[in-house]
């Protein structure tokens, strides 16, 4: 009988490989406290022995809707919709910079932590799904300077009005996040074998950036583009974005029903490639 109980209570057992649609989603919970100890660890490493601290999380935004607005809104005279040109480039940075983080930090989220994955068992996702909760925090921080912002901006008479379309920001940073994170994981994937992407995602990022309407509103693209460039998951999320909080820009459920649909199928995509690779990956990294 004892020897029964001892069986059905191994710490570890070893099992047959594992079907490509088996996702340890139990596991995930159960080692939900350790998600949480690598949200804190990636927060607090980011401003640690720095002069500023926390502060870093507002210097980016402010001095990067500078230069734009500099850039851009004088130099290049690019048009706004009539939005104030400050409010306008930070409305773009703020989800840009959301979805970007999440994208370049999962990418290598298997050569960055192959010292961890070769020496304890955890389920693999919980280190991407770390990397999206961390980054949410800093989204946070630069959104609430984007309302300060649009408090600043309103009592000084410009002209904008939100919507109720203000609603659907929620499920706004939720694609975000989950663009990012299906995208990433895709990349991670692919570099254990392809150590040459690792290298275009810095600059692939920063170019498809500028196929997306952070620095240039929808209906300034020229006809011929404007069709491919709405097509960019991004746009339809940061064009909704921009018309539920400022009231200004170029919203449509077809683009944003697009946008969902890619990012649904990119998540599961990328969960289903990640768990694959994860089994054999540490032979290769």
């Amino acid at each position: 009988m004892n020897q029964q109980n001892n069986q059905q209570n191994w710490d570890t057992i070893i099992k047959p490989q594992s079907s490509l649609f088996e996702l340890p989603l139990k596991d995930l919970w159960h080692y939900r406290d350790l998600l949480v100890l690598f949200v804190r660890r990636d927060f607090v490493s980011f401003y640690k022995q720095t002069v500023l601290g926390p502060i870093w999380f507002f210097v980016q935004p402010i001095f990067t809707t500078l230069i734009y607005t500099f850039v851009f809104g004088n130099l290049a005279a690019i048009s706004t919709d009539g939005l104030p040109k400050p409010l306008f480039y930070l409305a773009g940075i703020t989800c840009w910079n959301y979805f970007s983080e999440c994208l370049s930090k999962t990418s290598t989220v298997f050569k960055d932590n192959a010292n961890i994955f070769g020496k304890v068992y955890f389920p693999r996702l919980i280190m991407p799904l770390s990397i999206v909760a961390s980054n949410l925090i800093k989204f946070g921080v630069q959104f609430a300077l984007f309302l300060v912002a649009i408090v600043y901006f309103k009592c000084t008479g410009s002209s904008f009005n939100p919507n109720m379309y203000i609603l659907l920001f929620p499920f706004l940073v939720l694609l975000m996040a989950l663009q990012g994170l299906g995208l990433g994981m895709i990349i991670s994937a692919l570099t254990t074998k392809y150590r040459d992407l690792s290298f275009l995602v810095t600059f692939g990022v920063q170019l498809l950036m500028y196929a997306t309407t952070v620095i240039y509103p929808l209906s300034t693209a020229p006809e011929k583009y404007k069709f491919i460039i709405a097509l960019n998951p991004m746009t339809a999320i940061i064009e909704t974005f921009r018309y539920g909080f400022l009231g200004q820009g170029s919203f449509s459920w077809f683009y944003l029903g697009l946008c969902t649909s890619f990012t649904f199928v990119i998540t599961i995509l990328g969960v289903l490639i990640f768990n694959k690779v994860e089994k054999t990956f540490i032979d290769t990294v």
